[in-house]
């Protein structure tokens, strides 16, 4: 188990103010991880410091981007980042999907255990998708080139509404071969205790 203390330091030098409730939802969570990721094998990741910091940090890392009401996570894994984002935003819709079974089943249990009303998790591909409105924003998170990315939400974005990649090292060659969208931000991130370039591509649809 991560010490609360050490979720407050990181938390703090992020500079985002998440009360004592959403902290321990937080590092359930991250318990829920570790446990499933032991016979499902979800992430690579096994270890709870790395947990922390390459998942959980890394996915909050994002929240002050995250500005709308609804959010479509693609490719969502084991609920990262939604999962996080949804717990530290009560007031927020996260629909989380992914093409497999063992993940969604995982999420779905998140939510149910961590009390998630704002999550829904959704299994299958997301160029099936049938949303009854678009989305106004949709994340990814190592999901898919960016061209890929914006080329099967694009119906499910919503007038006006924006992209939100995250990446490791810029990608400057993705970007150069950008379709279908254009770059409004490239926003270096910086995630305690995570000694790795971290990136959030925010694009909006080309005219």
């Amino acid at each position: 188990m991560i010490p609360i203390a050490q979720l407050q330091k990181a938390l703090g030098a992020m500079g985002l103010a998440l009360d004592a409730a959403q902290q321990v939802r937080l590092l359930a969570f991250l318990d829920l991880l570790k446990k499933w990721n032991s016979t499902y094998n979800l992430t690579a990741i096994h270890e709870p410091e790395r947990m922390l910091t390459h998942h959980l940090l890394d996915s909050l890392a994002v929240l002050p981007y995250v500005t709308a009401d609804r959010l479509l996570d693609v490719g969502a894994g084991a609920g990262l980042p939604g999962i996080p984002l949804a717990i530290a935003r009560p007031d927020l819709s996260v629909t989380l999907i992914d093409a497999s079974h063992k993940k969604c089943a995982f999420m779905q249990q998140a939510a149910i255990e961590l009390k998630l009303a704002n999550v829904n998790a959704v299994h299958g591909r997301v160029e099936n998708l049938r949303p009854a409105t678009p989305f106004p924003q949709i994340i990814s998170r190592a999901f898919s080139d960016l061209s890929d990315f914006v080329r099967l939400t694009r119906p499910l974005l919503a007038e006006g509404g924006e992209w939100l990649a995250m990446k490791g090292l810029a990608p400057h060659e993705e970007i150069s071969l950008l379709k279908g969208a254009r770059v409004k931000q490239d926003i270096e991130l910086h995630v305690p205790g995570l000694e790795a370039d971290r990136h959030l591509v925010i694009l909006e649809a080309a005219a």
